[in-house]
């Protein structure tokens, strides 16, 4: 690969005595920022492999809707 300009401008200022501007740069983190945050689709299907279908109980009736009828 070709060499970029500023990586020219930075290998000619160490050969002429300037200083080395990668010195400055900040270190890496301690943790990883590659880390996954959501569950993957087989952690997925794991967790949703031991529900039991037939439980009726378990159903979420939170969000139903049941308009009132006019009088």
């Amino acid at each position: 690969m070709a060499k970029s300009r500023a990586r020219k401008k930075r290998e000619h200022l160490l050969r002429n005595g300037g200083r080395d501007v990668l010195l400055s740069r900040g270190s890496s983190p301690s943790f990883s920022t590659h880390e996954r945050m959501t569950k993957s689709k087989k952690e997925i299907l794991n967790k949703r492999k031991y529900k039991n279908p037939y439980d009726h109980t378990a159903f979420d009736d939170k969000d139903f809707f049941v308009p009132a009828k006019a009088s």
